[in-house]
C-alpha cells in the first residue's frame, strides 16, 4: 500500500453534483468506543449511525461521507489512538527517515520533502515542526499503538484486504501534502485539533495509482469542511483532495486508515486467469495447438489471430461457469502472508500453542481463526514432476508479524500454512463451514485420514476440540 496514501473512489459526475453525505450526532456518553465483537459490528460502530447495507449501496465506490460527531468520550477515544507526544516514546524504539517517518510541506502547490538521513531523533522532529512548519507522516503506526492493531486487524477480517495506515500531524496555519488522489480507499478519523478538508471530483475515477494534481486542473471543490476531533470522513480512491490545518489553533493529528488495493475485478481476473488457462489446456488440445509462424514478430497481431483469442476466451468463459473447483489465487497468499496476526493483547492467549483438549476420532471439532485463514489449490511445488499434482494449501496468518505489517514486501516474509492431497477438498469443506463436526463425520475414506487431517489441523492452532 502506497505511504502516501489518503482517499480513494468511484465517483461518476452526477454523485458529486451534489453534497456528501454529512451526519451530525449528539450522542454524548452513549458510545464511549468501538464494538468489537465481532469485524461486522466494529466496522457498523465505526460509520454509526449510517448502517452498513447504506453505506456498501450509497457511498463506496461512488461518494464521500462524513460523519461529523459531537461526542466528547469518542473524541477522547480517538484522540488515544495517536497523540503527537506520542512519537517521543516511540522514536526511542528504532525510527528512520523514509522507511518509517517523512517530514514535508506542501509550498506552492508542491511537496517539499525535509528528511535528513537516518535515524530520526524526536527532538528533531519537533524542531521541524515548529520552526519549519512541517507535517511529520508516520507510516504504519498499527505496528506500535495496540488500539489502531486491534481495529486494523478486525478491518482486515471484515474487508478480507490489506488495511494500511498513515498518522498525519500538522502544524498550525501549515498543509503537508499538495492536492493528489491516491489508489485506496481511505477511512480519515480526527484525532487532535481541527483540519481543514477540500474535495474535488476525480479525474480517473477508481484511480488505480497515485498522483498529484496541479490547481489549474481540479477546478473548484464538491466539498469544503471542518474536521474535528471525533469526526470521520470517507472517500473513494481516485478522489482528489487537500487538507490543512487552520491558522491560530492547535495543531492537527489525523490517522487514514486505507484498504482495497490492488483489488478490484480486473486483479482478480488477472490472478485467476493464468492457472484457468493451464488447467482447461489440459482437456482441451485447441488451447496446445501453435500459433501462426513468426506472429510474435508482427507489429500488429492479425484480425484472424485476435478472432481465434476471442474464441477462447469465450470457451473460458463458458467453463468457468460450470466450474465448482477453488481457483488457484496468488491474491489469497498476498494477503495472508502480509496481513496482521489476530489481536491478543487482552485476551491472555498464546496462539501459537494448540488446545489443552488432544483430538481423535471421537472428538467435536470446530475451525477457530477462520478470519485468518484461506483454503486455495495449486501445484505441488515439492514435486519434481514437469506436471506435478494440484493440491489443497491452507495459509494463516497466526505467526504474521505485527512490526512488519505495511512496510514492503521483502523476500523473507514466510508463508505459514498446511499442504493436503485435493482428496480432502470435501472434508476441509465441512470443517470451513464453521459448524462443529464430528470427526467421525469427515469424508474421508479411512479413519486414520479422518485423524491424521484433524491432528494436523489441530497441532496448526486452526482447530478448537469441543
Amino acid at each position: 500500500m502506497s505511504k502516501n496514501e489518503e482517499p480513494i473512489g468511484n465517483g461518476e459526475e452526477e454523485n458529486w453534483s451534489v453534497p456528501c453525505k454529512q451526519v451530525k450526532m449528539d450522542v454524548s456518553g452513549s458510545m464511549s468506543a468501538l464494538n468489537f465483537d465481532s469485524p461486522a459490528d466494529l466496522f457498523e460502530s465505526l460509520i454509526s449511525p449510517i448502517k452498513v447495507e447504506t453505506f456498501f449501496k450509497e457511498f463506496w465506490e461512488q461518494k464521500p461521507l462524513l460523519i461529523q460527531r459531537e461526542d466528547p468520550s469518542l473524541a477522547t477515544y480517538y484522540q488515544s489512538l495517536f497523540r503527537l507526544s506520542d512519537l517521543k516514546r516511540i522514536c526511542l524504539q528504532g525510527l528512520y527517515y523514509g522507511k518509517d517517518v517523512n517530514v514535508c510541506r506542501c509550498i506552492n502547490g508542491k511537496k517539499k520533502v525535509l528528511n535528513k538521513g537516518g535515524k530520526v531523533h524526536f527532538l528533531q522532529l519537533r524542531k521541524d515542526f515548529d520552526q519549519k512548519r512541517a507535517t511529520i507522516q508516520f507510516h504504519q503506526p498499527q505496528r506500535f499503538k495496540d488500539e489502531l492493531w486491534k481495529i486494523q486487524e478486525k478491518l482486515e477480517c471484515f474487508f478480507g484486504s490489506l488495511v494500511g495506515s498513515n498518522v498525519y500531524m500538522t502544524p498550525a496555519g501549515s498543509q503537508g501534502l499538495p492536492p493528489h488522489y491516491d489508489d485506496v480507499e481511505v477511512f480519515i478519523l480526527q484525532l487532535e485539533g481541527e483540519k481543514h478538508w477540500r474535495l474535488y471530483s476525480p479525474t480517473v475515477p477508481l484511480a488505480r495509482e497515485y498522483s498529484v494534481e496541479p490547481e489549474a486542473r481540479i477546478g473548484t471543490p464538491t466539498h469544503d469542511f471542518i474536521l474535528k476531533p471525533g469526526d470521520l470522513l470517507y472517500f473513494p480512491r481516485g478522489t482528489i483532495h487537500q487538507a490543512e490545518t487552520p491558522s491560530g489553533l492547535a495543531h492537527s493529528t489525523h490517522v487514514t486508515i486505507s484498504t482495497y488495493q490492488n483489488n478490484s475485478w480486473g486483479d482478480f481476473l488477472l490472478d485467476s486467469l493464468s492457472g484457468l488457462v493451464s488447467d482447461i489446456a489440459k482437456e482441451d488440445v485447441a488451447l496446445r495447438t501453435g500459433i501462426p509462424r513468426q506472429m510474435v514478430m508482427q507489429a500488429e497481431t492479425p484480425a484472424a489471430a485476435l478472432r481465434k483469442l476471442s474464441g477462447f476466451l469465450r470457451t473460458l468463459a463458458d467453463q468457468l461457469e460450470d466450474r465448482k473447483e477453488l481457483l488457484s489465487s496468488d491474491m489469497k497468499k498476498d494477503f495472508v502472508m502480509h496481513r496482521l496476526p489476530p489481536y491478543y493483547m487482552e485476551s491472555g492467549i498464546d496462539l501459537l500453542e494448540p488446545g489443552i483438549k488432544f483430538p481423535t476420532l471421537d472428538s467435536v471439532v470446530r475451525l477457530q481463526f477462520k478470519d485468518h485463514t484461506v483454503i486455495t489449490v495449486g501445484p505441488d511445488e515439492d514435486q519434481s514432476d514437469e506436471t506435478p499434482q494440484k493440491v489443497i494449501y491452507i495459509y494463516h496468518s497466526l505467526k504474521n508479524l505485527r512490526q512488519t505489517h505495511m512496510m514492503g514486501r521483502d523476500e523473507e516474509t514466510e508463508l505459514h500454512g498446511l499442504r493436503f492431497p485435493l482428496s480432502h477438498l470435501d472434508a476441509l469443506k465441512q470443517i470451513w463451514s464453521g459448524c462443529a463436526v464430528p470427526v467421525e463425520d469427515l469424508k474421508l475414506p479411512t479413519d486414520e485420514e479422518k485423524r491424521n487431517l484433524v491432528l494436523s489441523l489441530w497441532t496448526e492452532c486452526l482447530l478448537h476440540v469441543l
